[in-house]
């Protein structure tokens, strides 16, 4: 057959890599390079090259069951990875590391009730959090209602739980209050993330995650058609007609939709009611990656620099003047990724990525400004993710992406691998109108 697939992120090239052998494929990416959030970036420097990741960084040996054979099957080699969490205001009046080291990185924390509340309501939410493990993920109570009916104090809500989970999934701290706590317990649990025993080992690709898009493009690199926005999706009875930028429009048997459910929807002419409901329901949010050296987006104290280092910005006292002491999540995520100790770069030299900071960031350290978006996922959008089945498969398209399960790269390939269940199979038929007119919660 011959096979569109649109978007070439981790889905879609694990879409290509499986159909290419069988089909004639053409794979079309909007971006001027393939690999999506697998963006590594060269930078060279006086005496040394340094192959630096800017967005996919990470995987582990626990939850990325699909992804470390395909790289096995690819000959791609990894490297242990470093793994730490820290919060500062970025003045050194408050920051701390998950670290032996980090943790009373600033000594007057071991004598602050505040900060030791906040570590006794983390170990107490380790525990009252895998009661939510019992629910499915889009049932039970929100994060703030979580958080409110436990009675978990200040500091612990704003200096820790919120950045760490705004930081996992880049979104703005303000929407972590609607996130399905059931949702990030699962997550940290299967992440050895609800207690410090029991970890997974993180590991990250050798010269850089792009080693593994090379080596998976190599077959049908012929077939990439890079800066080309696909612009319509138009289905018929006997084939689907693609139209993009700078290509003569094509048709094909079927089409593999590996782009975000925004632009799925976006691109489709004739969207169907549950396409519409579906593929609407996870909003995206943009995030503004910057590559740079600049060490004063790391914590005030040595002692307190990590892996991952999320930044707060001073409270308001009373009179509305900024108040140094009492530090609060920003309004979007900003965080800065040391990746040294991530990639183990050896360097004199510091690499930096940071999210939304722009503006803080010294210009002659850049290296590279790179626009981001990442899924925001609330209650609707989980529910959103138990239906794939009604839309997928269904006249002649099919849909993948990171999006339908946690928003990471092994939920890339095993989207990408479920959507090419139904590629070429005679019961790709629409499901009954009854079956798409139910709400979200029936369907779960």
């Amino acid at each position: 057959m011959r096979i569109a697939v649109i978007g070439a992120g981790i889905s879609g090239l694990v879409a290509a890599h499986r159909l290419h052998p069988r089909h004639d494929i053409t794979v079309y990416e909007a971006n001027d390079y393939p690999g999506g959030h697998t963006n590594t970036v060269r930078v060279d420097l006086a005496d040394e090259t340094h192959w630096v990741d800017t967005g996919f960084i990470v995987l582990n040996d626990r939850n990325y069951p699909n992804f470390e054979p395909l790289l096995a099957e690819l000959g791609v080699a990894t490297q242990p990875s470093h793994m730490s969490f820290s919060v500062s205001d970025g003045e050194g009046g408050f920051e701390y590391a998950g670290t032996p080291r980090g943790l009373f990185a600033k000594p007057s924390h071991a004598l602050n009730p505040s900060f030791l509340r906040m570590l006794a309501d983390l170990a107490r939410f380790n525990r009252e959090a895998r009661a939510l493990l019992e629910l499915s993920p889009g049932d039970g109570p929100s994060l703030r209602d979580f958080l409110a009916e436990g009675g978990y104090g200040e500091w612990f809500v704003q200096r820790l739980i919120v950045p760490q989970a705004a930081a996992v999934w880049s979104a703005e701290p303000e929407q972590m209050w609607s996130f399905p706590a059931g949702f990030l317990a699962r997550f940290f649990h299967n992440h050895g993330m609800l207690g410090l025993r029991d970890r997974p080992q993180w590991r990250t690709v050798i010269g850089g995650s792009r080693r593994y898009v090379e080596e998976i493009i190599r077959p049908f690199a012929d077939r990439l058609r890079l800066s080309a926005p696909v612009r319509a999706v138009t289905r018929h009875n006997d084939s689907v007609e693609v139209e993009a930028d700078g290509c003569e429009t094509e048709r094909y048997d079927e089409v593999v939709i590996a782009a975000h459910s925004d632009q799925a929807l976006g691109m489709l002419t004739d969207p169907s009611h549950g396409e519409r409901e579906v593929l609407g329901a996870t909003a995206f949010q943009a995030n503004q990656a910057v590559l740079h050296t600049d060490e004063r987006l790391l914590p005030h104290r040595r002692a307190a620099w990590a892996s991952w280092n999320f930044h707060l910005h001073p409270g308001k006292d009373s009179a509305g003047r900024p108040d140094p002491s009492s530090p609060s999540p920003v309004p979007r995520t900003t965080l800065t990724y040391w990746m040294n100790n991530l990639q183990s770069l050896e360097s004199k030299t510091n690499f930096c990525v940071s999210l939304n900071m722009a503006e803080k960031i010294d210009p002659s350290k850049v290296i590279r400004t790179i626009d981001y978006s990442h899924p925001v996922f609330t209650p609707e959008g989980v529910a959103g993710q138990g239906r794939h089945a009604e839309i997928s498969g269904v006249n002649r398209t099919h849909y993948c992406g990171a999006y339908w399960r946690w928003g990471f790269h092994e939920d890339g390939v095993v989207s990408a691998l479920r959507a090419l269940d139904r590629v070429g199979s005679p019961t790709a038929r629409a499901p009954d109108p009854a079956v798409l007119e139910r709400a979200p919660s029936e369907v779960l």
